[in-house]
């Protein structure tokens, strides 16, 4: 097994180091606090533009980046035009288009579920990926999403998408890949979309597993003492605190909130074993600790370098954890990333070099 703080330090340097003028170009839509854009960095790509809406994950990429070109603001108000010009590009000179459009929209079931897909504003967000994808037609487009679009009726999502895709002018294919075997000690199950250019006669490739699996209790050893990151902040009360005492490593405390028949789970992250997929909401119970995971704990089980700054230094303590929480459980892991990007250079990219 790598050391896996050793080996996220090693990965940073690659982020940081200069890129060549030669170095493969990215454009991230959806780009939140940077998971994505930071593994394109780790696989050695330039990115040239940053697309996000929200504040707080564009202040994470602002303290982490503080060169990169940042469109704040809402997607479907970025001209393809606009795009090329911040980027620096012409049509058809990108090397990859990223984007992780939001979710929730795709979790939408019933008998008229292909009208209600056409109908909802969440999923206009992906047709505004599509209409960017067709504007800047990069050599390569790579799309992340959950699982859960290719279960059930929501495959008629899923062929929806793949028609769009086809239809802009690219060879697709789309694979489920956990991120558990790329060095994150995480198990996070995701649909990845890759497309090439049709006339570039190259066929869609995907990363072989690269690891076993990081162990999750052993990925955050001494994880604070390495930036002094704020420690457990989130205060539960003495009860929640005994109740979560009982449960074991690996499994989890579910209590009902508000609603009828709605609960949430509080999961404590397990111990010789990845840990389950960490959530924009709610954070880990430690695995050994009464107390909930810290930032830089979370951190590691989401694969960003101890480097990495999250945001909020201006508000309590409280609120930069939640937000931190929120940034991590939303990201794309980067060493899963890396693994893709790094795979799409060597198998796609180079070749057409």
């Amino acid at each position: 097994m790598i050391d896996y703080a050793a080996h996220l330090g090693m990965m940073w340097e690659k982020v940081i180091e200069p890129k060549g003028i030669d170095a493969p170009t990215v454009i991230s839509t959806f780009a939140g606090g940077g998971g994505s854009s930071t593994g394109y960095m780790m696989a050695g790509f330039q990115e040239l533009l940053a697309v996000e809406w929200d504040t707080k994950a564009v202040d994470t990429l602002r303290l982490n980046y503080p060169e990169l070109k940042i469109y704040h603001g809402d997607i479907a108000k970025l001209s393809v035009e606009e795009a090329l010009k911040r980027a620096g590009l012409l049509p058809g000179q990108l090397d990859v288009l990223d984007g992780s459009p939001p979710c929730q929209g795709f979790s939408l079931m019933g008998a008229r579920i292909r009208e209600k897909f056409v109908d909802d504003d969440r999923n206009q967000l992906f047709r505004e990926y599509v209409r960017l994808l067709r504007g800047l037609r990069p050599k390569v487009f790579v799309m992340e999403n959950v699982p859960g679009m290719i279960v059930g009726k929501m495959k008629l999502i899923f062929a929806e998408i793949l028609r769009e895709f086809k239809g802009s002018g690219y060879k697709v294919s789309a694979r489920l890949l956990n991120a558990k075997y790329f060095h994150v000690p995480q198990s996070r199950e995701r649909v990845i979309f890759i497309g090439v250019r049709n006339d570039l006669g190259i066929e869609p490739r995907y990363p072989k597993a690269e690891s076993g699996g990081i162990w999750a209790d052993r990925a955050i050893q001494g994880a604070d003492d390495v930036r002094g990151d704020i420690g457990p902040v989130r205060v539960s009360s003495a009860s929640f605190s005994a109740r979560m005492a009982k449960v074991k490593p690996g499994s989890d405390l579910s209590i009902a909130e508000g609603t009828p028949g709605k609960s949430y789970s509080y999961i404590r992250c397990p111990v010789g074993r990845p840990a389950m997929t960490l959530a924009a909401r709610n954070p880990m119970w430690h695995p050994s600790e009464n107390r909930w995971m810290s930032i830089g704990e979370l951190k590691r089980i989401g694969s960003f370098p101890d480097q990495y700054v999250m945001p909020g230094n201006d508000v309590r303590a409280s609120s930069r954890y939640e937000a931190a929480v929120k940034i991590i459980g939303n990201s794309v892991p980067p060493l899963f990333m890396e693994a893709i990007a790094r795979n799409i250079r060597t198998m796609i990219l180079d070749k057409i070099s």
